[in-house]
């Protein structure tokens, strides 16, 4: 029976490990009016993050981005969390696919962010 316990540490250690490191607070964007607030993100380059974006237009909205692969749909009065990363170094396009030509923004990935 001593085989069981010797494993529970090892077991416990994958599991701690094995975590994304995007163990950090989300960035926080709002949608409102059409427009992000704020409509630029600078992030870490090279790890996992994530965005939590709060739709307060009165429309359904796409969050999308082609650069980052990623597109999720935020009722209006709802909020949603998407993972993205890791990136490399550079400028990547997000938006709401309804309205492309007034809901855009950027994320940089800058390294020793």
């Amino acid at each position: 029976m001593r085989a069981v316990p010797s494993l529970i540490l090892p077991l416990c250690l994958f599991v701690c490990l094995a975590r994304p490191a995007a163990a950090q607070d989300p960035y926080r964007l709002v949608l409102k009016d059409h427009h992000f607030t704020p409509d630029h993100l600078d992030v870490p380059a090279g790890q996992r993050f994530l965005i939590t974006l709060s739709n307060q237009d009165d429309t359904v909205d796409e969050f999308e981005s082609y650069d980052m692969k990623f597109e999720k749909i935020v009722v209006q009065g709802g909020t949603i969390t998407v993972h993205a990363g890791p990136l490399h170094p550079g400028t990547y396009k997000f938006f709401d696919d309804y309205h492309p030509d007034s809901a855009v923004g950027t994320v940089t990935a800058q390294e020793g962010h």
